[in-house]
């Protein structure tokens, strides 16, 4: 088997990654949305824009 990350030979202290380096690689992807999966809901989207224009609003004010 080898690693997701980097394609190498896992590690069985790491499995299913080569090493700690590519795990904690792998979780900042789930952490950081970088798995999400779309949805299809319109509801899912329109609360998704919502959010993302009140983050600009939020960062455009002067602090």
């Amino acid at each position: 088997m080898s690693c997701p990350m980097c394609k190498t030979t896992t590690d069985q202290a790491y499995r299913p990654f080569c090493s700690k380096r590519c795990a904690d690689l792998d979780l900042a992807k789930w952490f950081n949305g970088s798995y999400a999966t779309a949805s299809r809901d319109p509801e899912d989207v329109e609360a998704a824009i919502d959010a993302v224009e009140a983050g600009i609003n939020r960062a455009q004010k002067p602090h």
